[in-house]
C-alpha cells in the first residue's frame, strides 16, 4: 500500500474520489512525507471545500453538512496531534562487533 493509499485510507477518500493522487502528494510534501500530517492537511482542505452559506446540500448521491466539516476538521486535528506525538528521529544500537581486538592504547593514537 503506497502512502497515497494510507492517506485515502485515513480520510475516508475511497468510494467517490475527493482528491488526485497529484494532490494527496502534495499534502505529502507539504507534510514532510508524514501519512498522518497529510490526512490531516487533506481533511483542512476538504471541510474547507464544504464549508459555506448552507448548512447541508445534496448532488446526485453525495450529500455533506456543516456538520460533516467540523468532524474533518476534528480528525484533522487528532491526526496531527498524534504525529506531534511521534518522536522526530528513533535512535538505532549501535554495532560495537569486531571492536574487541580494539586496546585503549589504539584507541588514544
Amino acid at each position: 500500500m503506497t502512502d497515497i493509499d494510507k492517506v485515502r485510507l485515513l480520510i475516508g477518500d475511497t468510494g467517490s474520489v475527493q482528491f488526485t493522487d497529484a494532490q494527496i502528494q502534495a499534502f505529502l510534501d507539504m507534510g514532510g512525507g508524514s501519512v498522518l500530517t497529510a490526512a490531516g492537511f487533506a481533511l483542512e482542505a476538504w471541510a474547507a471545500s464544504v464549508t459555506g452559506g448552507l448548512t447541508s446540500e445534496k448532488i446526485g448521491d453525495y450529500s455533506y453538512s456543516k456538520k460533516d466539516a467540523e468532524q474533518k476538521l476534528k480528525l484533522a486535528k487528532e491526526y496531527k496531534e498524534e504525529d506531534a506525538k511521534s518522536p522526530y528521529l528513533t535512535w538505532a544500537e549501535m554495532n560495537l562487533s569486531g571492536l574487541e581486538d580494539t586496546t585503549i592504547d589504539e584507541d588514544i593514537e
